[in-house]
């Protein structure tokens, strides 16, 4: 049985799983980033459409292709199209776009999620394994799709700021200071309240919207910290799209799951999970998506700490 915590989320325990985290923000592929997924997807350009397949040499369906070009990129992604439409975190619109993202339809009332999906290449192209027939093939985004998910890590903030000159010795690059995160005083406001580290919530912003305040997700979870709409009611939090509360909101949550479960991250599977499902398997759940969320949410966390 799963005692009380005896430390605070900020903690001793806290400490502990990031010090079991790797600093590779990007997990098993860095070098995975939007150019690397359009030249893999490219590959598989002409192989013919088989329903269920995922083998290039006999042919693919679209979450087999999905499936085949992040895997060769060190990404491990759930099978069926519907999974894949919630893998990852959201991205608002094709505005936002970016080559690499995953674009997913819901086409058909008998499937419960997206039924057709496809890998995006920018310049409103993308490429698909489309039907019985046809060929994988590099075609023109045909409609809004009904979710958007991008699975590449973003750049670390370091890689991210710009280079001001060089090191005349080392002949590395001098950047200047990268923009704090987003929402930072929210974070460290509901930090001082809850206990839970300011890192720990903005990982968990960063992994669940991409610090999209208006995302909804397919599943109806909502806002900067995805809370549904049962959950945040249960949270007091009256509007999860606004970030003061849904931050408000979730940190008082990873509070009490972590009293509860009494780890970082069992609290973290559970915020993804449910707190059922980590009470029924005793610990993390045997669940791809939710072993990447914990994975993803302590490597963010460390990498910002």
């Amino acid at each position: 049985m799963l005692g009380p915590a005896t430390n605070a989320a900020g903690g001793a325990d806290f400490a502990a799983a990031l010090d079991a985290t790797s600093t590779d923000v990007a997990g098993p592929s860095a070098a995975a980033d939007e150019q690397a997924v359009v030249a893999e997807a490219k590959k598989y350009l002409g192989v013919p459409y088989v329903w269920g397949g995922t083998d290039p040499s006999k042919g693919l369906d679209c979450s087999g292709l999905v499936q085949v070009v992040y895997r060769h990129l060190g990404h491990d992604l759930p099978r069926l199209s519907a999974d894949q439409a919630r893998s990852g975190r959201p991205v608002a619109s094709m505005a936002d776009a970016r080559p690499g993202d995953l674009l997913a339809w819901d086409n058909s009332s008998r499937n419960n999620g997206a039924d057709h999906i496809a890998i995006y290449v920018g310049d409103g192209k993308m490429i698909e394994a489309p039907r019985t027939g046809l060929n994988v093939r590099l075609v023109d985004v045909p409609a809004t799709p009904d979710a958007i998910r991008r699975i590449l890590p973003e750049q670390s903030a370091a890689a991210a700021a710009p280079v001001v000159g060089w090191n005349a010795i080392t002949g590395t690059p001098l950047r200047t200071a990268a923009a704090p995160a987003p929402y930072a005083d929210l974070f460290s406001a509901a930090s001082q309240k809850y206990g839970v580290p300011a890192t720990l919530l903005s990982a968990v912003a960063k992994q669940e919207s991409g610090y999209d305040a208006r995302a909804v997700s397919p599943a109806g979870a909502r806002g900067l910290m995805q809370l549904m709409p049962g959950t945040a009611k249960s949270l007091g939090v009256a509007d999860p799209l606004d970030p003061a509360q849904a931050v408000d909101g979730a940190a008082r949550m990873l509070r009490d799951l972590t009293r509860r479960f009494g780890s970082t991250e069992l609290a973290l599977a559970a915020y993804n999970a449910g707190p059922g499902a980590v009470l029924k398997y005793g610990g993390i759940p045997p669940y791809p998506e939710t072993q990447r969320y914990v994975r993803n949410v302590l490597s963010f966390a460390k990498a910002a700490a």
